[in-house]
């Protein structure tokens, strides 16, 4: 993890779907399942389970919480979790819908994470988005605009240092970040002693390479590596979503907004994907999650999955090598189709 000594399964062990499409005991199951298989480093946030309504809001961390306070074995898991910036859309359910990365906010929202996750610390914490205006979620273009609700960056690496302080947290890092918002969080923290930023947890997946535009020379350079997030690009790269279908029970047929990954060149790529793998012997996702853990600026590959079969595959594909040919095609694809699926 950047540049600590603290060493991270090169798999993550996904959470958000625990508390809405997955039950408690499900997750307990998966995490049993996932601690066996050498996956120690798990994934959650206060937002969980996605997607986010009032009713299940933290509901993934009390699951988590559970199984510490059933099986044990805290010191056996690198976890992290995050906490939400601003959004102008607003979540009146968490603090009143006035949630920032200020002091205040950031303090409030870790002491209510280790409540539900039944710890008294979290390896890794999070800023789950900026406060300020960002392309992020699927957005294309960068649209200029007064930030009067963004927390200057400088007051949270602040805040955050003094919960390091404090033993409730032990490291930092960004999610849904630009290479700006990553520098700049990185020359701060250097000119003013502040906490360094470990890690960046954004998307990247076959139909969404953008990470490899400009954060990716960071994570490299500055030792600041990908969490990669949505490496199924939400399992559209299975095809199951194809043509419009949105079979029962999947995150589409519960989520009351349109996917990032419904856009006007999805299915020509994941068709082309999906070509590849099938002509090469290899299941589409573990192709797809194969290619994202390769890549040497990602630290660790977040899966999730919402049955133990796909569980169990997911966690195989850290022993499928690529060929040659298979990235030649795979980058070919990309040539014709760039990330269609922002």
């Amino acid at each position: 993890m950047g540049r600590t000594d603290v060493q991270v399964s090169a798999i993550c062990l996904g959470t958000m779907t625990w508390g809405r499409q997955n039950t408690e005991a499900e997750g307990h199951a998966q995490m049993d399942y996932a601690l066996e298989r050498g996956v120690t480093f798990w994934d959650t946030a206060e937002m969980y389970a996605i997607p986010p309504i009032a009713e299940s809001y933290g509901s993934t961390e009390k699951i988590i919480g559970s199984w510490f306070a059933s099986r044990g074995g805290r010191d056996r898991v690198f976890l992290a979790s995050k906490a939400i910036g601003y959004s102008p859309v607003g979540h009146p359910w968490v603090r009143g819908g006035k949630a920032k990365l200020d002091r205040d906010n950031l303090v409030a929202a870790v002491e209510a994470s280790l409540t539900r996750l039944r710890t008294d610390h979290i390896d890794l914490y999070q800023l789950h988005w900026p406060d300020r205006t960002t392309t992020r979620f699927g957005g294309r273009g960068f649209k200029i605009a007064d930030d009067p609700e963004a927390t200057p960056i400088d007051e949270t690496l602040r805040a955050l240092q003094d919960l390091i302080a404090s033993g409730k947290i032990r490291h930092v890092g960004l999610s849904n970040e630009t290479p700006w918002g990553a520098m700049t969080f990185l020359r701060l923290a250097d000119e003013l002693g502040l906490p360094r930023v470990v890690s960046v947890q954004n998307p990247y997946n076959l139909v969404n390479r953008t990470y490899e535009d400009g954060l990716a020379e960071v994570s490299v350079r500055e030792e600041c590596g990908l969490l990669a997030y949505s490496p199924l690009a939400g399992a559209t790269l299975t095809g199951k979503y194809l043509d419009g279908q949105i079979p029962a029970g999947t995150r589409r047929s519960l989520d009351h907004r349109k996917s990032r990954y419904d856009t006007v060149n999805a299915d020509a790529a994941v068709r082309a994907y999906l070509d590849i793998a099938q002509r090469h012997g290899l299941d589409p996702a573990q192709m797809a999650l194969a290619f994202v853990t390769r890549q040497p600026f990602v630290t660790s590959n977040i899966i999730g999955a919402t049955s133990m079969e796909h569980l169990r595959t997911n966690i195989d594909s850290f022993d499928i090598i690529l060929s040659d040919e298979v990235l030649k095609e795979i980058d070919e694809v990309h040539a014709r189709l760039p990330n269609p699926c922002p």
